[in-house]
This record gives structure tokens, sequence and C-alpha cells, in this order.
């Protein structure tokens, strides 16, 4: 499976931006998939993740609850992190990463990565 991420950028703090990751071919065989993020000097966190079949979501960072929403694609095989209100925390190199073992806890699958950066 190839992880392909879409829709970092350059903002300044409050704005929106919404992050999409693909699997490709398809994630049919995907148990889980979710997004990271590693902030500048720090080590790689994970932000949330998702059951691929029950669309059931674990949210690990406290801090983007209530600004950030995943959504899902299933028929398109998509993976969406949209975030509001952004704030200069926020900054990092953002993965999307997926799973295909029966847990889905064993992400063996990772994008390239795609840049967030706020500020003013």
């Amino acid at each position: 499976v190839q992880l392909v991420e879409s829709g970092g950028g350059l903002v300044q703090p409050g704005d929106s931006l919404r992050l999409s990751c693909e699997a490709l071919p398809d994630a049919f065989s995907l148990s889980a998939m979710g997004w990271w993020r590693r902030a500048p000097g720090k080590k790689r966190e994970v932000v949330v993740t998702v059951r691929w079949e029950t669309g059931d979501i674990t949210w690990h960072e406290d801090s983007v609850i209530g600004r950030f929403t995943i959504s899902r694609d299933y028929a398109k095989s998509t993976l969406s992190l949209q975030m509001n209100n952004l704030v200069p925390e926020d900054t990092a190199e953002y993965y999307c990463a997926a799973a295909d073992e029966p847990s889905g806890t064993s992400f063996a699958f990772w994008g390239q990565g795609t840049q967030v950066t706020v500020s003013s």
C-alpha cells in the first residue's frame, strides 16, 4: 500500500487546513489509518487513529480535540484531517500511516509527509 498525502501549507494562526491521505491502490486491506506529526526538535507523536472498517476514532493528542476533525471516505480509500483554528504549536510535518494486521496497532505503511506551518 502506498500512502499519498496532500494539503499542507503555510497559514496564519486561526486559519484552517485540510490534509488528505489516499491509499493506493486502495484501502480495502487496511485495518487502521491515522495521522502523526513531528514538530521541529521533537519526537513524532500520534494525533489520531481510525479503525478503517468501523470508522471508530481514537484521539491521542488532547491539544487538537475540538479543533481537528477526522473523516474517512471508504469508497475513495481516503482519510482526511480537517484542522481548524490552527495555532503555532501545530507546526509540524504531518504523516499519514496505515496498518493491515488485525489489531490495527502496527502501522507499517507511511506517507512521505506534508509540512504544516502556522505563523503570523
